[in-house]
């Protein structure tokens, strides 16, 4: 057992079948990454294939997006405009209706206005009805007569009073003594009222 000849061999004998062992197992291993770089060069050649399409979709899909964005922008300013128009516009339809309001008001008004001046009685020989609703009743009767003529008429009978500028009033118990004198004021006075 000493001879180192034999133990030279016996460890020659030993690495040629533990190499033949590695070289049997790492044939399937070889195998797999030779199919492993295969798959990665048909990645590569598919990436290299599809990358830039893509790339470029998504480039042009952003591109898409920004002028969606920009035609949102325009459309949302177009509808803030409209909306302010659609305001405005109704803000001189309301202008407008109150304008027709007044001139309604103003028309109804002038005709009502009309109406009166149609139906109501003709004032007394010129003098105005107001004016002498807010006389008292004497004041009223001494205008009558004054327009009726009958101050010119009589204004000799009452004397001083006349010859100062005061008109002449008459009273129910005076009379001036002329036939149709009563008669004349009665007439007066009920047109008067």
């Amino acid at each position: 057992m000493s001879d180192p000849i034999f133990w030279l061999g016996l460890s020659i004998l030993l690495v040629a079948v533990s190499l033949t062992a590695v070289l049997v197992t790492l044939i399937p291993a070889v195998q797999a990454l030779a199919r492993a770089a295969r798959s990665v060069e048909k990645l590569a050649d598919t990436l290299s294939r599809e990358f830039p399409p893509t790339l470029e979709a998504i480039r042009l899909t952003g591109l898409e997006i920004s002028e969606l964005t920009d035609d949102v922008s325009e459309g949302v300013q177009s509808a803030g405009e409209v909306v302010k128009q659609v305001d405005r516009s109704i803000g001189s339809a309301k202008k407008q209706a109150q304008n027709v309001q007044v001139t309604t008001r103003s028309v109804v008004t002038g005709i009502k206005a009309a109406w009166k001046t149609l139906t109501r009685k003709p004032p007394i020989s010129g003098t105005n009805r107001r004016s002498t609703e807010r006389l008292s009743p004497s004041q009223r009767s001494a205008l009558s007569l004054r327009d009726s003529g009958l101050e010119d008429r009589y204004s000799g009978v009452y004397g001083a009073g006349a010859s100062n500028g005061e008109s002449p009033r008459l009273r129910s118990s005076e009379g001036s003594g002329l036939p149709g004198d009563a008669e004349d004021f009665e007439e007066v006075r009920s047109n008067d009222s």
